[in-house]
This record gives structure tokens, sequence and C-alpha cells, in this order.
């Protein structure tokens, strides 16, 4: 696995720009995690007291774990629900993430672009008409359902065009930092299952959502000059339907007491912090 990482990095940034000069990673250095719910950890137990309920950060998220394994001096930034716009500008009650870098920081790890293109709407949305209720709909007719949001062409278009912009301003403020891009889970599967039941042709759907927003964010990051984990890769073979799952599915039995459906599990998290660590040649 590791050997094929570096493969895929090498082949990745083939055509890019020499990355920044970084300065090294040793114990103590400052990191920052900036992102969404994949990056928080969507109310995974046990949750983290540093950051507001609504974030929904948890003690196991990736990031949290390999500030841990490192000897890391850990801001977690990431919050649930956050866009692009949340990275860059505050949010309510909650500064801009972007202030919590600093001339000194040394690594920036980011996972955001689902919500701006409302890729958890589509899946919970693909939930509803395979039968699995959602707040707007809680009998899971297919009758009741809203019509999958499929983002429009202009839109991936748009958050590579902002995650590019992010990449340039966490440059600018971070010069010496290794900047590190998170790739989201895969999430379905080819065929159903009953932790992720999804109708074929919208399973097909979320699919292309997906392999889209991973293709916007790596340009966006060959742009900004940020490396890639290819987390979207890595976990073809550990969506909610395989015996080892990176992410969790949503159905009608499950409770949310693990974390929120169509999210990476706690397992998901340790397996991205060690993607991380090798990544970082820890």
């Amino acid at each position: 696995m590791r050997g094929w990482l570096a493969s895929f990095g090498a082949l990745l940034c083939a055509s890019c720009a020499t990355l920044p000069q970084t300065a090294a990673l040793t114990p103590g250095s400052h990191y920052v995690a900036l992102g969404s719910s994949y990056a928080a950890g969507a109310n995974i137990p046990p949750l983290a007291n540093d950051r507001p309920q609504r974030c929904g950060a948890s003690q196991v998220s990736y990031a949290r774990l390999l500030a841990a394994r490192l000897a890391l001096d850990l801001t977690d930034a990431s919050c649930g629900g956050a866009t692009t716009e949340h990275l860059l500008a505050a949010w309510d009650e909650l500064p801009a993430q972007i202030d919590a870098l600093r001339a000194d920081t040394r690594l920036v790890t980011v996972t955001v672009g689902g919500n701006d293109l409302n890729y958890m709407g589509l899946m919970f949305t693909a939930s509803c008409h395979a039968g699995v209720g959602n707040p707007r709909t809680p009998e899971g007719s297919a009758e009741q359902c809203p019509p999958l949001p499929v983002p429009a062409e202009a839109d991936y278009a748009a958050v590579e065009d902002r995650l590019a912009l992010l990449f340039a301003a966490i440059r600018r403020r971070a010069p010496s930092a290794r900047v590190v891009l998170v790739q989201y889970v895969a999430l379905a599967d080819e065929t159903a299952c009953d932790a992720a039941p999804l109708l074929p042709e919208q399973a097909t759907i979320t699919r292309e959502v997906a392999r889209r927003l991973a293709l916007a964010s790596s340009r966006a990051a060959q742009r900004g000059g940020a490396e890639v984990l290819p987390v979207d890769v890595l976990s073809r073979d550990h969506t909610p339907c395989s015996p080892d799952p990176w992410s969790r599915g949503h159905h009608a039995e499950y409770d949310g007491t693990q974390g929120a459906p169509w999210h990476p599990t706690a397992a998901g998290h340790a397996a991205i912090a060690d993607e991380l660590a090798a990544l970082l040649g820890a």
C-alpha cells in the first residue's frame, strides 16, 4: 500500500509545478486542521470539548490521531457543515478557519468542498429514494422524496476555483507549511447492501459526483501547490458494504450513536491518519 501510494503521488504530480519549500516537521510543530465534518469527525464519540458542540468534533478524528502520533501542536479549526467560504470568512460565532494559521505553522490538512456541492444532501436524498427516511421525509416514501440535488457543471468549476484561492491564502499565511488536501472517503459501492441501500441508478450518480469532486479538488491543489492524499482511491475497497468499512452508510435501523451516516467511521479516521503519517514520512 505504501509503495503504491508513493507511485500514485508521483503520477499525480508529474505535471504540476514544484511544491513550495517547506520546513521540517518535528515534535511540537504547529499543525492546523481545516475542513468540514469529514475532518471534524461528525459526532463520533468521544467528542472533543475544545470545539463548539455544533461542529461535531471527535477525539478520534484523523487530525487528532495524527497529532497524537507525531506529537504535534494541533489547532483543530474544522467544523461540521463548513464550506470553503467558512474557511476563508467568519461563520456566525466562529472566526474564519484560516485564522488559525500562523507564520510558524508547519502542517495544514484540508478536507472541504462537499458542502459546496451539497454532497451530503445528495446522499441523504438518495437514501430517501431507497426507502430510508430523512428529516424532510420521515416515512421514507420515494413518492415524497425530493429530486436528487445533482450539481451543475458550473458548480464543479466554482468549487475548484474557491479551493485554489484557499490554498493560495494558506500559502501566504503559512509559507513554510506542508499543505495536504485529504480527499473524501468512498461511499457508494457498485452493489447495494443492507448497510447502504441505494438504488443502482442513484448510486451511479453519487459515485460520479464524488469522482468530480475529487477531480476538482485535486486540480485546485495542483494550482495552489498542495499535496494530495487520495483517500477516495485508497478507500474504494472500504465502502459501507465492504468487510472493512472506512465509512458508514445510512439504513433505517441506525440510531446515529456512532457518528453521522454517510461519513467516515472511527476506523476510517484511523486509516486516514496512518496514510497521512506515511505520506509525511513519519
